[in-house]
């Protein structure tokens, strides 16, 4: 399985994304407001702690949050610069 569908996955399963299938989640699609997932600020709290978690990776601040959390291929390459 790739980064990215492991992204997915987890978020899905750890977010309680019922609704979502993550084979349905385009990569560049935003992961906050009201288009894409249409997370919001404690989901992206959530995705943090989850990126340190299962990925080993911390992001360390707002700045680099914002960044790294506009979609699973931002997310992805956050990640992979972190290992």
């Amino acid at each position: 399985m790739s980064l990215k569908d492991t992204l997915k996955t987890t978020l899905v399963k750890e977010l309680d994304l019922i609704d979502i299938n993550p084979t349905e989640i385009d990569d560049d699609a935003p992961l906050f407001g009201d288009e894409g997932l249409g997370l919001d600020s404690l989901d992206a709290v959530e995705i943090v702690v989850l990126v340190q978690k299962f990925f080993k990776a911390e992001i360390k601040d707002a700045e680099e949050g914002k960044t790294a959390l506009m979609s699973i291929n931002t997310l992805a390459a956050f990640i992979e610069s972190k290992q």
